[in-house]
């Protein structure tokens, strides 16, 4: 076999190992999520006793800008459903 034939061997095994094991680490983080948000869920959040349920009123002109903002960035696709002050 010439040395261009090994050359060429090499670079089909190369590449067959890096798609191999490209598609086990794909496989198995997709199991992982699977199992993940089958069994164990996402953590519910409790607030602190310190903590108010106030709700805080956002002026009309500031949530106006907000969705004009929205609808300009996302073409008219998106809408805002919640605002929340952090």
């Amino acid at each position: 076999m010439s040395e261009m034939g090994v050359a060429f061997e090499l670079l089909g095994v190369g590449m067959v190992t890096v798609f191999v094991i490209l598609a086990l680490v794909v496989i198995i983080g997709n199991l992982i999520i699977r199992f993940v948000n089958k069994f164990i869920g996402e953590e519910v959040k409790t607030q602190s006793k310190g903590s108010s349920n106030l709700t805080v009123e956002i002026n009309s002109k500031k949530l106006a800008a907000i969705v004009s903002v929205v609808n300009l960035v996302t073409k008219g696709t998106g809408r805002v459903s919640k605002v929340e002050k952090q």
